[in-house]
């Protein structure tokens, strides 16, 4: 009797039809064709040359996509690990009731994340800048250091202070996002565990910890799509030159300059489709890996 009542007219598929029109247009049209530059020679004037796996063939063979990755790894592995593991803390000690103020320090905690990418790596290069910085001002100021320091010279701590712009910009938005698990988490379950003796620790370890796990999950997989894809915070740190000796240079910038500085459409698309073949390797590794560990548990 219901279901006679509803409309079943297709007027609804007008409503929805243009956000499919659009992600057509701008969004499986450029992969697709994408995926066609890949096969191809092509500088972006006259036509594309056919030229099969040629450019997947020097992709695996490249030494700069593999230095790429590396860096990419690295920065990857330096800002997310204490990114995740501190915003899980400030989460749980801002979902507790006897905090006064959590929604000032939740919105404190999330503004980085408002501020643009490339304004923070614009500002950190001129803090850490050779001759005008404020940090080796301040430092030459206290009489830790007698002339300045080029901090652009210094590969490892270059690749650390990318590390760092990341860490500080997306700990309050994973923290947001812990926030939203725990909410879901019953506190009458809690509270029985309290009841029963048990420690803050225990609760955390044997009953939170497990429940957020498909929190955990979203935030790993969602961490390594976004770093894997870093560009903004490097190139500007840098002025584009992934310097010094390549340390900055992520796969997402040699994907630049290689298809829009040197014109190779399409060893360019290449490199995009490898960086993706990378991504659901390592995002079916952390599902592999969490199943496995809650199936262990389980038993």
């Amino acid at each position: 009797m219901f279901s006679r009542s509803l409309r079943k007219d297709h007027y609804g598929y007008l409503f929805i039809a243009p956000f499919f029109i659009i992600f057509l247009i701008f969004g499986l049209y450029p992969i697709l064709y994408s995926l066609y530059l890949s096969f191809t020679n092509w500088d972006g004037f006259g036509n594309p040359t056919l030229i099969g796996l040629e450019n997947y063939q020097r992709l695996f063979g490249d030494f700069f996509f593999y230095k790429s990755l590396g860096n990419t790894l690295l920065i990857w592995g330096v800002s997310v690990i204490p990114q995740l593991t501190v915003s899980l803390v400030l989460a749980v000690i801002l979902h507790e009731k006897f905090v006064k103020g959590k929604s000032l320090f939740r919105a404190v905690f999330f503004f980085p994340n408002i501020v643009t990418a490339a304004s923070l790596g614009l500002l950190v290069a001129l803090i850490f800048s050779w001759q005008t910085g404020s940090f080796n001002q301040l430092l030459m100021s206290l009489g830790f250091i007698q002339d300045p320091i080029n901090w652009a010279d210094k590969p490892m701590f270059m690749r650390i202070l990318v590390s760092s712009i990341l860490f500080w910009q997306y700990f309050g938005y994973s923290m947001i996002i812990y926030i939203a698990g725990l909410q879901g988490i019953s506190r009458d379950l809690l509270e029985a565990a309290e009841i029963d003796g048990a420690s803050k620790l225990k609760v955390f370890f044997h009953i939170t910890l497990p429940l957020l796990k498909p929190i955990i999950l979203f935030q790993i997989v969602t961490s390594i799509i976004g770093g894997m894809q870093i560009f903004d915070q490097p190139y500007t740190l840098t002025n584009g030159t992934g310097n010094p000796d390549n340390a900055t240079l992520t796969s997402v910038m040699y994907l630049y300059e290689t298809a829009f500085t040197r014109y190779q459409y399409g060893y360019g698309s290449a490199i995009a489709f490898g960086l993706f073949l990378v991504i659901v390797i390592f995002s079916i590794l952390s599902f592999t890996l969490m199943n496995r560990r809650t199936k262990g548990e389980s038993n």
